[in-house]
C-alpha cells in the first residue's frame, strides 16, 4: 500500500483513459423510497459519459437495480427472497432499468445498448470471443453498453453474485485501461470509518497482499449484494489484466467528472507484468487443435504489431472450434507464435488466402477480419 502522495506520477487519471468500464451498484440507481431510478443522478452520470465520449474514451456501464426496481410493485418486499421471485423481478426490473438508462444517454445524443451476461459468458472462450466482438462493434458504433448479469436464467450456482466481479471480468474481457467501481465510500480504509475514527485512507494501492484482502469486510445490508470484499476480488481481477481499478464515491452528482478532477478515492495499479502473464498463459497453459501456415506477408504485420488476416494464410491443419489454440507457423514449418483462432477450422480453410470482403460470399456471413487478433496471439 501507499501513503498519500508516494505514487502520484504512477496514479491514473480518468481523463487519460482510452477504453473505462464503470460499475453502479443498485443503492445508487435505485430510490427505495420511491422504488425508482433516481432520474437526476442518473442524468448527471449521463452528462459526465458524454463528456468521457467527446473526449474520445469509451465508457461501457455496468448497472445494478433490475430486482431492486421492480421488488415493491410486484410485493416482494422482504429483505431475503427465493431464486424464483429474483428471477421474476429481475424479467420485470430489468426492462425498467434499460428504460432509464436509455433516456437519459439518449437525450445526450448516445445510444444506449443492453447486453446480460452470465459467468459462462466470460470464462467459455467461444462465448467470450462473442461477446468481445459484440462489445468492440458497440464502441466502435459509438454506443454506450450497459451491462447486467442476467438473473432471469443465473442459478445460485452459476452467478457472480455481484457486479463488482463481473465488471472486472468486462473490463479484462475488453482490455480496459481503467475500471471505476461507484460506491457509497470514497475508497478504502484500513478500517470501517463508519465504525472507527482511526480508520486511514489509503489513496494508492501497489498490491493486494494479505493484509490488503484483510480489510475486506462483510457485505452490507439491503439490497445490495456487494461490499468491499467483493471490490477487493474485482481489484485482483483486474490488476492482473493490466486494468487499473479505482473505488470512487458515487452519491454526489457527477461523480465521473469528480473523479476526472482529482476527488479523493482508491486506485489499484495494475501489476508490471500482468498483460505478459496473459500471454504466457495462451502460450503455455493449453494444448494446441491446429495449426495455420502464414507467408512472410503475414510474419512482417504480426511483428509490426498487426493481427493474422486470413490473406496471409497459405494452409490450415487440424480439427479446431472458434476460439481454440492453434499454432501458427512460419513457410518452413516452424513455429512462430499461438493464439486463439476466430473462426472454426472448416471456415478458416474456406477462407485461407482470401481478402475480408470476400468473406461473406463465401460463409454467407460476415465474420470478423482477422483470423488472430493481436490481443490473442503470442509470438516466440
Amino acid at each position: 500500500m501507499s501513503d498519500a502522495g508516494a505514487h502520484d506520477a504512477q496514479r491514473p487519471g480518468l481523463s487519460a483513459a482510452k477504453r473505462v468500464v464503470v460499475k453502479i451498484g443498485s443503492a445508487l440507481v435505485v430510490d427505495p423510497d420511491r422504488a425508482a431510478p433516481r432520474t437526476d443522478w442518473l442524468a448527471s452520470v449521463a452528462d459526465d459519459v458524454a463528456a468521457l465520449r467527446a473526449a474520445g474514451t469509451e465508457v461501457v456501464l455496468v448497472s445494478s437495480g433490475a430486482i431492486a426496481l421492480a421488488r415493491h410493485s410486484l410485493g416482494l418486499t422482504r429483505p431475503a427472497l427465493r431464486l424464483q421471485e429474483k428471477q421474476a423481478a429481475a424479467a420485470v426490473g430489468q426492462i425498467r432499468l434499460a428504460q432509464a438508462w436509455s433516456a437519459v444517454l439518449s437525450e445526450r445524443g448516445l445510444t444506449a445498448a443492453q447486453l446480460l451476461l452470465t459467468p459462462d459468458d466470460t470464462e467459455d472462450r467461444r462465448r467470450y470471443l462473442n461477446a468481445r466482438a459484440t462489445l468492440d462493434t458497440l464502441l466502435g458504433l459509438g454506443c454506450v453498453p450497459v451491462i447486467n448479469e442476467n438473473d432471469t436464467i443465473a442459478t445460485a450456482e452459476i452467478r457472480f453474485g455481484d457486479n463488482d466481479r463481473l465488471a472486472a471480468r468486462v473490463a479484462q474481457m475488453i482490455n480496459a485501461d481503467q475500471l471505476i467501481l461507484l460506491s457509497d465510500i470514497d475508497g478504502l480504509y484500513t478500517a470501517d470509518p463508519r465504525v472507527n475514527p482511526n480508520a486511514r485512507h489509503l489513496p494508492t494501492i501497489d498490491a493486494i497482499t494479505p493484509e490488503i484482502d484483510a480489510m475486506g469486510g462483510a457485505p452490507p445490508p439491503g439490497y445490495s449484494s456487494g461490499g468491499m470484499r467483493t471490490k477487493l476480488l474485482a481489484a485482483r481481477i483486474a490488476t492482473n489484466s493490466g486494468c487499473a481499478m479505482a473505488i470512487a464515491l458515487g452519491k454526489r452528482q457527477h461523480p465521473l467528472a469528480a473523479l476526472r478532477d482529482g476527488a479523493r478515492c482508491t486506485w489499484f495499479l495494475p501489476g508490471a507484468d500482468s498483460r505478459s502473464a496473459r500471454k504466457r498463459w495462451i502460450a503455455g497453459g493449453l494444448t494446441p487443435s491446429g495449426q495455420l501456415m502464414i507467408d512472410k506477408g503475414a510474419i512482417r504485420a504480426l511483428n509490426e504489431g498487426g493481427s493474422l488476416l486470413p490473406v496471409g494464410v497459405k494452409t490450415v491443419q487440424g480439427e479446431f472450434n472458434r476460439g481454440d489454440l492453434v499454432r501458427v507457423l512460419s513457410p518452413d514449418g516452424s513455429e512462430i507464435g499461438r493464439g486463439l483462432c476466430s473462426y472454426s477450422a472448416e471456415d478458416a480453410r474456406r477462407i485461407a488466402g482470401k481478402r475480408s470482403d470476400e468473406f461473406e460470399s463465401i460463409l454467407g456471413w460476415q465474420g470478423r477480419d482477422e483470423l488472430i487478433h493481436r490481443d490473442d496471439l503470442i509470438l516466440d
